[in-house]
């Protein structure tokens, strides 16, 4: 049996590119996930993996559907492979029944894993220089400078309870433990 997999990582995504190859290649089945890529636990996926048995395909649009590192890529296609089962990205052309769509898939899954790392390396660098200029990047803290004096005070002196001054201030009880 061939069976779909497409994976959106935003609610207001569409999932219809992705369905539609699947479908036309013979797809008698979909699972379709509404979440991002890195998360390991994606329902559907689960749901596919459980019910794959000896001789089954499974079909993606393009392979970052079916995992976004590596890792989890390469885990993934040793899962269908123990059960018995092969993969095709049909974007790419990879097709695990034969030694060369094994060899591209592998190659592949490496390329995305070192697309993934040059993007963190430059968000680092570009940060880094930021910070060489002066600027801060990030959220802005939840308490200002005396908000945070009266946290501590009615804390530590009042002896309140954390979770009241959490409500209080409407931040996190966590905010009012670490101020």
């Amino acid at each position: 049996m061939i069976i779909g997999y497409a994976r959106v990582s935003k609610d207001d995504q569409i999932l219809d590119a992705q369905t539609d190859a699947p479908t036309a290649a013979g797809a008698e089945r979909i699972f379709a996930d509404e979440i991002s890529g890195s998360q390991r636990e994606r329902p559907e996926l689960g749901k596919l993996l459980d019910q794959l048995r000896p001789g089954d395909v499974v079909v993606v649009a393009k392979y970052d559907r079916l995992a976004r590192s590596l890792r989890d890529l390469l885990d993934l296609g040793k899962t269908i492979k123990d059960r018995g089962s092969d993969f095709r990205s049909l974007a790419e052309d990879i097709d695990t029944t034969t030694p060369a769509g094994r060899l591209v898939f592998h190659v592949f899954a490496s390329i995305a894993q070192f697309e993934r790392e040059r993007i963190a390396e430059r968000t680092k660098e570009g940060l880094e220089a930021a910070r060489a200029r002066g600027r801060i990047g990030g959220r802005p803290p939840a308490l200002t400078t005396d908000q945070k004096a009266e946290v501590r005070r009615m804390r530590d002196d009042e002896q309140r309870a954390i979770a009241e001054i959490a409500r209080l201030f409407k931040v996190s009880e966590r905010t009012v433990r670490r101020t």
